[in-house]
C-alpha cells in the first residue's frame, strides 16, 4: 500500500499527443479565458457602480459572476500548462488544491442559484413586503451562506482523500477531481464515499427540491395573476431558469462520467463532457443575464457610450 502523503505527484491519463496543434488548443482555450475573465469582470464593476443596481437580485447575480472567475482561474492556468507540456504530470498538492477550487466552485453555483431563485419567489409572490424580507443583513447571511458552506464542506473531502490509501496516481481526466482520487484507493474508504455522497448528492438534491418548490409557487402567482405579473417573471425567470437547466445538465455529463464507465466514447468527448460545466457555465450566465435583464442591458448600453463619446 502507498500512503497518500507518498504520492508526490499525480498523471493525467486523459490528455494525448496534439503534436504541433496543441499551439492552436492553447490559444482557443487561452482566448476563451480572457472572454470569460473580461465579460464576468465587467459585470461586476457595472453592479457595484451604479446604485440603480444595488438590489438583491444584482448582488447575488455579483456573488454568481465572482464566482465564476474563481471556478474558470482554479481550471483554465492549469489547462493552458498542461496544454504545452509534454509531461502531464501534477504534484500532489497541486492536484488537491485544484480539487477544492473545482468543487468549491460546483457547490457555490449550486447553493447561489437556490437563493436566487428564493428572491424571485419572494419578489414576484410577495411584492408588496420585498424591502421588508430581502434586508441588508438577510441578503449578508445568503451570501455567506452561499459560500461559507461549500467552502467549509470542501475542506473536509480534500482532507479525508488526501489521507487516503492509495494504490495508484493515474488519474483518467484532464485536470484533477476528487471521485478520481477516491478510485485509486487501495481499500473501499466508507468514511470518504458515505460523506462524498452525503454532500454533493444532498447538497444538489436539497437544492434543486428546494428551486422546484419556488417555481411551483411562482407558476402558480403567474396563471392567477395579472399580465404584468406573468411579464416580471418571464423577464427575471427565464435566465435564471436556463442557467440552472444549463449547469445542472453539465454537472449531470460529470457526475455520469465519474461513476460509470464511459470508454466507449471518443476521447474527445469524454474531455468536452467533463469540462463543460466549468467552461459554458462561466460563459453563459454573462452573456444570459447580460441580454435579458433590461437593467443591466441598458447601463452596459449607457457605459459604451459614456466611454465612446
Amino acid at each position: 500500500m502507498i500512503n497518500s502523503t507518498q504520492v508526490s505527484y499525480f498523471t493525467l491519463s486523459a490528455y494525448f499527443d496534439t503534436g504541433s496543434l496543441k499551439y492552436l488548443y492553447f490559444m482557443i482555450v487561452m482566448s476563451l479565458y480572457i472572454v470569460i475573465i473580461i465579460v464576468n469582470a465587467s459585470l461586476i464593476v457595472v453592479i457595484c457602480m451604479h446604485r440603480s443596481l444595488h438590489e438583491p437580485m444584482y448582488i447575488f447575480l455579483c456573488s454568481l459572476f465572482m464566482n465564476e472567475l474563481y471556478g474558470s482561474t482554479g481550471l483554465f492556468p492549469f489547462l493552458l500548462i498542461q496544454i504545452l507540456s509534454d509531461v502531464h504530470t501534477v504534484s500532489a498538492s497541486v492536484c488537491f488544491l485544484q480539487m477544492y477550487c473545482i468543487h468549491t466552485y460546483a457547490a457555490v453555483q449550486f447553493v447561489n442559484l437556490a437563493v436566487m431563485s428564493y428572491d424571485r419567489y419572494v419578489a414576484i409572490c410577495y411584492p408588496l413586503h420585498y424591502n421588508t424580507l430581502m434586508t441588508s443583513s438577510k441578503i449578508a447571511m445568503f451570501i455567506a451562506l452561499t459560500w461559507l458552506y461549500p467552502l467549509i464542506a470542501c475542506i473536509v473531502i480534500i482532507y479525508l482523500n488526501s489521507h487516503s490509501q492509495l494504490c495508484g496516481n493515474i488519474i483518467n481526466k484532464v485536470y484533477c477531481d476528487s471521485h478520481s482520487v477516491v478510485k485509486l484507493a487501495c481499500s473501499y474508504h466508507i468514511v470518504v464515499n458515505i460523506y462524498g455522497l452525503i454532500v454533493s448528492f444532498g447538497t444538489i438534491s436539497i437544492v434543486l427540491v428546494f428551486i422546484l418548490y419556488t417555481y411551483m409557487k411562482i407558476l402558480k402567482v403567474c396563471f392567477s395573476g395579472s399580465k404584468q405579473t406573468r411579464q416580471k417573471a418571464v423577464s427575471t425567470c427565464t435566465p435564471h431558469l436556463a442557467s440552472i437547466f444549463n449547469f445542472t445538465v453539465g454537472a449531470s455529463f460529470e457526475m455520469i462520467q465519474s461513476r460509470f464507465d464511459m470508454s466507449s466514447l471518443p476521447k474527445i468527448m469524454r474531455i468536452f463532457l467533463s469540462l463543460y460545466f466549468l467552461t459554458c457555465q462561466p460563459l453563459f450566465n454573462p452573456v444570459m443575464y447580460g441580454l435579458n435583464l433590461s437593467k443591466i442591458r441598458v447601463t452596459c448600453k449607457s457605459l459604451m457610450s459614456y466611454v465612446g463619446s
